[in-house]
């Protein structure tokens, strides 16, 4: 519908903001609305069955609109603007690429087969960060389908698909899409997604969507030919910020919030991870994301099943995930990647870019006990205090990891952990993570140790944005302060692509079988053991020599975390454990360690070494 006002109670007028896009009508009908404020005239071209046919739409408030009947599924359609035709910017489905006709999807006409599905609640997530691309050979939803009982075997409630909204030719992350309402076509399109999301169901995985609204690609972006979708304001690290808070953003806003919503309500979505949300500019009285969250909440409400709403930011600010009644912004949790911070510097010996602010046992003390190391302390590399203190907010509202696409993905090599870090310092991470009283995520294939690299990829179609993403490249990692010593793979090469596919395998002789084996047993023993889900009572402190944790999780018959984060054995310390045993060592020989005997108190931790110590009748 077009643009309709309202009277207050005042006798004010408030504009309506419609759903906008190809939409199917309840007569089978589909209605086309389009917000195009810069123009006068639009036409809408219709492909029907060959033929084209065209109308001009019918216009109101900077909204135009057509209706026709007849139409199925799959009738490719564009908007014609002075002579030039465009994709639908909220197009649900881009069949051909970013630069080709829209195609009509309704995406209520799905036959869905999850209605006994409940969710998952938040201190229940264990999340797995995939991208559909290179998690298989094939690269599709579809292909995905037949890994997720591996996932549910391991332990993981919830997958994590990076961006699908389409983005220019079949190699991508994700974060340069352009039409963010159309699921990827060379994934399977949308329809392919909502196969994908009914049968992670069905095995009992949540689906949380990562979606990106603080940018928009470069390449097929047409948005400033319908409207103010940009503004130059302010400036992001990828381009043009998104106009949130200027002259005409209340239509932005209410388009973003309206894709929100049609993740979560169409294609049955457990959750979003909002990223990069500190390059979301909005300093208006009603913050944008706090508009995202109470918009997919009330759907979660009517649908009664939790949906998680998960920023990405590095603010250290813990007002995102305070409720809206304490001036917060009532997201369900964000992303503490300061724990990945403080364990690779001290495992990896990372010193150069943001990892010279941390690397001390103190700090990693501090991630595990308040989750932010920089809570309003001095930061030298930011050269001024950062953060906030978290304080006893729920631990499960921040979500930690020792790997994701981003501190893989950028190294300049796009290489693995397992590459460069020894068997014993993969266990001792692990271990880390899953001891951690937050919500863990893991990044597709360290479970097992994968050796293949993430390296960016892209496959744009201009030699110009190509040469300029290659140096691009070059200049962001200089100016983060890293250095390298071989060429950085070409993001636009095939191969570069290709050479990203997972292996997938774990034979259970080898270290990747035993690796995957102690993930197993960590994430059971997160669910089962009564101090691991007891998220409000840990305490961490580094133990006298400079090698040793202690972290304690629970209260009365707490659990004792002992961490050796040295590449010497190390005489085991002088700590209470009164009546504990041994519950769990990363260096077993189950999991391919070198500890041969389980004594119950030895003379020395081992290189690297992470020992549990609690009571028997904490592992039912």
């Amino acid at each position: 519908m077009a643009q309709t006002l309202t009277s207050s109670p005042r006798g004010h007028v408030e504009p309506e903001f419609p759903p906008v896009g190809a939409l199917r009508q309840p007569d089978g009908s589909v209605e086309w609305t389009l917000w195009a404020p810069l123009t006068k005239q639009v036409t809408l071209v219709v492909w029907r069955e060959a033929e084209r046919q065209s109308q001009v739409m019918t216009g109101c408030e900077g909204y135009h609109r057509a209706r026709l009947t007849n139409l199925p599924d799959g009738t490719r359609y564009a908007y014609q603007v002075d002579g030039q035709q465009y994709p639908d910017p909220a197009s649900r489905s881009q069949p051909d690429g970013v630069h080709e006709p829209s195609a009509v999807y309704s995406p209520e006409r799905f036959e869905w087969h999850d209605a006994e599905w409940q969710g998952v609640p938040r201190d229940e997530l264990v999340i797995y960060e995939l991208h559909v691309g290179t998690f298989t050979p094939q690269g599709t939803f579809d292909a995905v389908i037949p890994r997720l009982p591996a996932l549910k075997e391991l332990g993981v409630t919830a997958i994590e698909i990076m961006p699908v909204g389409q983005f220019p030719g079949g190699r991508n992350w994700g974060y340069d899409g352009v039409l963010p309402y159309a699921a990827q076509n060379t994934y399977g399109g949308p329809a392919g997604l909502q196969r994908l999301v009914d049968a992670a169901h069905q095995a009992g995985l949540a689906v949380l969507l990562d979606v990106v609204y603080n940018h928009f690609g470069p390449e097929g972006n047409y948005l400033s030919k319908f409207g103010p979708y940009f503004t130059h304001a302010y400036h992001t690290p990828w381009g043009d910020a998104v106009n949130f808070d200027g002259p005409d953003s209340d239509p932005v806003r209410q388009y973003v919030i309206d894709n929100a919503c049609m993740w979560v309500r169409d294609f049955h979505c457990d959750g979003l991870r909002l990223d990069a949300v500190h390059a979301i500019y909005d300093f208006g009285a009603r913050p944008l994301l706090a508009e995202i969250s109470a918009a997919v909440q009330a759907i979660a409400k009517e649908q009664t099943r939790p949906v998680h709403v998960i920023a990405e930011s590095d603010q250290n600010d813990p007002r995102l995930i305070d409720p809206p009644e304490k001036y917060g912004f009532g997201l369900t949790g964000v992303w503490a990647d300061e724990f990945h911070h403080c364990v690779r510097a001290l495992l990896a010996g990372d010193n150069q870019g943001y990892f010279q602010a941390f690397g001390s046992i103190d700090d990693l003390a501090q991630a595990y006990e308040r989750v932010f190391v920089y809570d309003g302390r001095y930061s030298s590399v930011r050269k001024r205090r950062h953060g906030a203190p978290i304080g006893v907010r729920d631990r499960s509202q921040l979500v930690v990891c020792i790997h994701n696409h981003d501190q893989i993905g950028n190294r300049a090599l796009g290489d693995r952990s397992a590459t460069y870090l020894s068997e014993n310092i993969q266990r001792l991470a692990c271990g880390l993570l899953l001891i951690s009283p937050c919500t863990p995520m893991l990044f597709m294939g360290e479970e097992y140790g994968e050796r293949n690299p993430f390296p960016f990829f892209c496959s744009f179609g201009d030699d110009n944005l190509i040469a300029a993403v290659r140096k691009g490249r070059r200049e962001e990692f200089a100016s983060l302060g890293f250095a390298w010593g071989e060429e950085l793979p070409d993001p636009q090469a095939e191969a570069t692509f290709e050479s990203a596919k997972l292996s997938w395998a774990w034979p259970s002789g080898e270290f990747s079988g035993r690796l995957r084996k102690l993930y197993r047993d960590l994430l059971t023993a997160r669910k089962k053991w009564r101090p691991l889900k007891d998220r409000q009572h840990t305490t961490a402190r580094p133990l006298p020599g400079d090698a040793l944790l202690l972290v304690e999780r629970g209260t009365g018959d707490s659990l004792v975390a002992i961490a050796n984060l040295s590449e010497q054995a190390q005489p085991f310390p002088e700590v209470q454990l009164g009546n504990r045993q041994l519950l769990l060592s990363t260096e077993a020989a189950d999991y391919g360690g070198a500890r041969t005997s389980q004594n119950e108190r030895p003379a020395e931790l081992l290189p690297y070494e992470l020992m549990l110590w609690g009571k028997r009748e904490q592992r039912t």
